[in-house]
């Protein structure tokens, strides 16, 4: 890590964004550097000034998050949207999930199911989840089980343990889907067996009642 941190620091001194953008994840993470969140601030502005779309997303966590910087929500939602605008899967999934918490933005389920999706369409796992989520509730969208189902799959079938759950949950209660306990029971083994622990007691619950 120092010796990557040494080969980062000699290109991003020469103004080139995408090490700017490394070396400041090197700073946030504390790899080859001591952690430092003002020297990883300072590092993804640099690049996110040129356009880096990884370093404006990272730059809206540092506002988002108050590392680096003062918090600032507005300032997160301005850099999200800028990397999001230019079509990144992370940055359209932050977006959505600012529009949907009205963090730093008027509370907007429609906008957050808009940006949502554009994320989910390039296999963003988190953004699926999400989506469903909307989809479930009808937040922002028709309410739509059999909707929320496609998106809690495609999220489950990355490892998400929350999706797996959900699922689970769907194919348990019959909602967009046929009921199949035998399908709920695996869904709920996969979430279980990471440690999720709703999922640890429904899979309970099915070996309790058969």
């Amino acid at each position: 890590y120092k010796e990557a941190v040494h080969w980062y620091r000699k290109a991003a001194e020469q103004d080139y964004a995408p090490a700017q953008d490394y070396l400041g994840y090197c700073y946030q993470n504390g790899e080859g550097v001591e952690q430092n969140y003002d020297e990883a601030f300072k590092w993804y502005k640099k690049a996110a000034e040129q356009g880096d779309t990884n370093a404006q997303n990272n730059l809206g966590n540092c506002y988002q998050n108050g590392e680096g910087v003062e918090q600032d929500y507005k300032q997160a939602v301005h850099w999200y949207k800028k990397a999001a605008e230019q079509d990144y899967a992370p940055a359209q999934f932050n977006l959505g999930r600012c529009y949907h918490n009205g963090y730093g933005v008027e509370q907007d389920y429609k906008q957050a199911v808009f940006w949502f999706k554009k994320a989910a369409e390039q296999d963003n796992g988190v953004a699926q989840k999400n989506l469903g989520n909307c989809y479930y509730y009808g937040e922002g969208v028709e309410q739509d089980y059999e909707e929320a189902v496609y998106w809690f799959k495609k999220a489950a079938e990355q490892g998400d343990d929350l999706a797996q759950n959900h699922l689970g949950a769907c194919y348990a209660n019959g909602e967009g889907v046929k009921q199949d306990y035998e399908k709920a029971v695996f869904w709920y083994k996969k979430a279980a067996e990471q440690d999720y622990a709703p999922a640890q007691h429904a899979l309970g619950r099915c070996y309790y009642y058969g």
